[in-house]
Parts: structure tokens; sequence; C-alpha cells
């Protein structure tokens, strides 16, 4: 246990409504996640309050371990991942502006160093490259279905924002599709948008699936969304040549409903599509992935572990 306690860091998934938090230990270069706590943001929308939740989340995640070298987060973009200022004005705005870096590390007595953070869904990748699906992939795509449509591209186990294949910032979600945009067609809106059509009525997306036993308007609307998700990736992947698309997020929670549909369109295609292995928890792994990855054999990880006791 000791080789765990010396390579441990705290790691956070930052959500629209919830924020998670463990410690995750990496050992002999496999990770393993420990217990996950979580709480709704506070009422008091102000930073001291937010900073306060993941600061007490943090100190929960970790009870009885000692030698923590920093903090991961998952975050929502638009953020300044290298400064960790978050440049968000529609979603968390009461952090705009905020170096939440800084303020976390003052909080555990940290350099502010010992704080990195990456997108939510370069986290989801990592994730799942470390630890998940996407093992021993060379090249790999992680695409979260929810609200939205979340991507990420990776080589040799790190995300890439640019290069050959890669769309800008590594994001799909606002490229041209169907006379729109991907993400008009592929996420929330567009499933409860397929089945109001076809029924009059608006639903969640978890009830739309429930029903789809019995209602077919409902299998239709997940058939849609699979075959417009099928034909994004095979106009947007093969230009990067992945091994393997990694799926998670809320919505694969239905995969038998919209992945054939999916996989009929990609046929012909070199490359597998998977299924998260690590769902929910993926985020929080691909930020200790991250988070070992900046520091590993860097003299500032040297200082980090000779000071971590004393955190």
């Amino acid at each position: 246990m000791i080789a765990a306690l010396e390579n441990s860091v705290l790691v956070f998934d930052i959500g629209g409504s919830h924020v998670a938090a463990a410690v995750c230990h990496r050992v002999e270069g496999a990770y393993r996640l420990g217990r996950v706590v979580s709480a709704s943001h506070p009422a008091e929308q102000t930073c001291d309050a937010f900073v306060g939740l993941l600061h007490s989340l943090g100190v929960q995640a970790s009870a009885g371990i000692g030698g923590i070298l920093g903090a991961g987060l998952a975050m929502p973009g638009p953020f300044d991942y290298s400064t960790g200022v978050s440049l968000m004005r529609h979603k968390l705005p009461y952090l705009f502006g905020v170096n939440l870096h800084q303020a976390l590390a003052a909080r555990f007595g940290w350099q502010p160093s010992q704080v990195r953070s990456l997108n939510d869904a370069g986290a989801f990748l990592l994730g799942e490259i470390g630890a998940g699906a996407a093992r021993g992939v060379t090249r790999a795509v992680g695409i979260t279905l929810g609200t939205g449509i979340g991507s990420a591209f990776a080589v040799d186990g790190r995300v890439v924002t640019e290069g050959p294949g890669v769309p800008p910032g590594g994001e799909i979600w606002n490229l041209p599709y169907e006379g729109g945009i991907v993400e008009d067609l592929v996420s929330t809106r567009a499933i409860q948008g397929s089945y109001r059509r076809r029924t009059g009525k608006l639903a969640d997306v978890a009830a739309i699936a429930s029903a789809a036993a019995v209602d077919p308007a409902a299998t239709e609307a997940f058939a849609d969304f699979g075959r417009h998700l099928g034909q994004a990736l095979r106009i947007l992947l093969p230009a990067f040549a992945p091994e393997a698309a990694v799926l998670g997020g809320g919505i694969t929670r239905s995969a038998r409903l919209f992945l054939p549909a999916a996989l009929h369109a990609l046929e012909g295609l070199d490359f597998k599509v998977r299924i998260a292995e690590l769902l929910d928890h993926a985020a929080l792994v691909g930020a200790a992935v991250a988070w070992f990855d900046a520091f590993n054999g860097s003299a500032a990880h040297s200082a980090i572990h000779s000071q971590a006791q004393a955190v």
C-alpha cells in the first residue's frame, strides 16, 4: 500500500449539476479508483461556495489516505486548462475569470502547480485508455453522448487537439451535418424531437428508452439517433484513422436501442466501436492519467513527492 500512497491524487469530475470526487492510485502503471463521493452544486452560487464544495468532497474522498500529491479536474469548457481560469459564462457563471487551480490549491495548502485540469471529454477518453475499453489502443476517439455530443482524439495515450484528421480543438459537435451541425441530430434534444414528431409528446430520454419495449415510436427515435451518429462518425473519423471509437455518456445506457443502427451506418470502415467500460468513472480516472502524464519524471513531480506527507 505504500506505493499507492506515494502515487495518489485527488480527482474531480465537474458536471453541470453535480461534482464527483475520489482518490486515484497509480501502482506499477495501473490505475485504481478509490471511494467515489458526490454532491450537487451548492445552492449559494458563488466561487467560494463552489471551491468549498470541492474541498469538502476532497477531504471526504481522501479520509485516511496520506501523501496526496495534488488534484486533477475534469472540467467542461470553455476553460483555459493550462492556467486554470474559467471562461464559462452560460454555465457556472460565478466561476468566470476565476483561477480555479489557485483557489483550490489554497484550500489544501498546495502550490497551484499541483492542480491540473483537462476537458471532460478528454478525461473520459484518457480514462478508457488507462483502464477501460481503449487499453492498448494507439489511436483512439472518445465520443460522449448526452445533452450534447462531446469528443476527444488521442495518439499514443495523449489527447491531441490538432493534427491530421483532428477537427479544430478536437470538437465535432459544431461541424456541418445534414444542413445544420452534428449536435442538432446527435443529442438528447434530437431523440426528444424525433419522438415528439411521431407522438406529439415531450418526454425525457430515460422515459423514451423505458417505453421502447412497447412503443414503436420510441424504438424509431433511438434508431434515428443511431443512424445519424453512425453517419456523422463515418464522415468525420476516417481522416484521423482511429483504431477504436469509444462511446460514453448517459445515452450509452440505452446502447441496445441505437448501436445496431450506428454500426450499420459504419459498415466497411476499419475502426472498432466500443462501449465505455468505466462509464461514469472514466473522467475521474482520466484526470489522474493526465496528472501523472504532466508530472511524470519531472523535477516538479520529485518536489511534490518530497512534500506530500506535509500536505
